[in-house]
């Protein structure tokens, strides 16, 4: 015989839905209207930040009809912590030049600054003809370190988020919206 093993669903760990899959994907085709506008005849690298983004630029791209190139940065910053530590480190770079091109980063989330403000600087390093900054959420009362966003989706409260490829401990990224994690979960790692 058979046991079936039964999981709670990760969303039985939300306390509080911010942004539903709806409200996303409209606003998600909104910032790629004005990307195809800013980048028509460009030959644009879309830089994503490994894992978190994901999702994004999965939706954001489908939403950008002009040829775009893509390439991937994983950056740690905050472990299994729901704080960063401040420290950044490269865990995977580039995989092609990006000399010459114009770039856009495409990110999860704007938090403190540390995180971007290092992946913006290792980009300029480079030498690009641009870096520009698309992020789908922007968390503008934990900024420590100025980043200029020159495309936001959302401005959200100081909550600690996940969904839509955000994660607590590598969790809850499949979920289809953004949420707020209740407290007690914390607890739990």
């Amino acid at each position: 015989m058979t046991t079936e093993v039964r999981t709670a669903s990760p969303a039985d760990d939300i306390a509080e839905i911010l942004l539903d899959a709806p409200t996303i994907a409209t606003r998600v085709a909104e910032l790629g209207r004005e990307i195809t506008a800013e980048y028509a005849g460009k030959d644009p690298v879309f830089v994503s930040i490994l894992k978190g983004a994901l999702p994004f630029l999965a939706d954001l791209m489908r939403q950008v009809p002009i040829a775009v190139s893509l390439d991937f940065l994983e950056v740690s910053s905050y472990g299994d912590s729901t704080e960063t530590s401040g420290v950044v480190r490269i865990l995977k770079d580039l995989a092609h030049p990006v000399e010459g091109r114009h770039v856009l980063v495409v990110e999860d989330i704007l938090d403190t600054g540390f995180t971007l403000r290092y992946v913006l600087g290792h980009l300029r390093d480079q030498k690009p003809a641009s870096v520009r900054l698309c992020t789908l959420l922007d968390k503008p009362a934990r900024r420590i370190v100025p980043i200029q966003i020159d495309h936001k989706g959302f401005e959200i409260p100081d909550r600690f988020v996940v969904g839509y490829g955000l994660d607590y401990g590598e969790r809850y990224r499949n979920l289809p919206f953004i949420g707020v994690l209740k407290p007690e979960v914390y607890g739990r790692r």
